[in-house]
């Protein structure tokens, strides 16, 4: 660990707390959301405790993913749209809140908590099989393709975990009209994947074969 990385993951674990807080909080009207409390707390304690887990334990991979420069064109476009849906879905889940459109029950809202968190550890769990794991489609050095545990079941299990992670965030929330804006993200994630898949078909060794051993992308026996 070194001082630059410290700071760097300091810098952007407040910054994203800030950022999401005010996407949330601001058109709410109100810090009297208790919502927006529980998801800011689902979503960025368990962030804190992981990235200083990586930060003692593997502080290359906590590197990885904080770069998130896209070089891949394709994969630069989903990301900004990724972007675009995330600020878009908490705006409208702070306005339904304020505006009472449509407030999803409480016990919707206690699944999709119990949903989010198991997300979580899917998430743990893939990091800790793939150490090549970055937030940028590339090809490291010495790059093998992993194919046991999680990867043994579909292809890219990082983003089945990011499904059912995002999916269940509007949610939490507690807002059906933001949940709808998600629904943006599985057909993100398959265009995403597709053409992650192209490329490393064409730059990891391998990979083809891990293709035909392993059958399903993203959901077993579904696709």
């Amino acid at each position: 660990m070194t001082k630059k990385l410290f700071f760097q993951a300091i810098s952007k674990f407040i910054l994203g707390v800030v950022l999401v807080g005010l996407l949330i909080f601001l058109p709410a009207g109100t810090l009297y959301y208790f919502n927006g409390w529980l998801f800011m707390g689902l979503l960025f304690v368990p962030m804190f405790l992981a990235g200083i887990v990586m930060m003692f334990k593997n502080p290359s991979l906590l590197q990885k993913r904080l770069d998130a420069k896209e070089k891949e064109r394709e994969q630069d476009i989903v990301v900004k749209l990724s972007g675009l849906m995330f600020l878009l879905g908490f705006v409208v889940a702070g306005l339904d809140f304020r505006f009472g459109w449509l407030i999803l029950p409480k016990a919707v809202v206690i699944v999709a908590s119990v949903l989010f968190l198991l997300a979580y550890l899917l998430y743990a769990e893939v990091l800790r099989e793939n150490t090549y794991l970055s937030r940028t489609i590339e090809i490291q050095e010495d790059q093998k393709v992993v194919s046991t545990g999680l990867y043994g079941i579909v292809r890219h299990p990082m983003y089945s975990a990011t499904l059912l992670l995002f999916l269940s965030m509007p949610l939490v929330l507690g807002s059906l009209y933001s949940f709808l804006i998600f629904l943006a993200y599985p057909v993100l994630i398959v265009k995403r994947i597709k053409n992650e898949e192209t490329f490393l078909e064409q730059n990891l060794d391998g990979y083809t074969e891990y293709k035909q051993k392993v059958k399903y992308r993203l959901i077993p026996y579904i696709w």
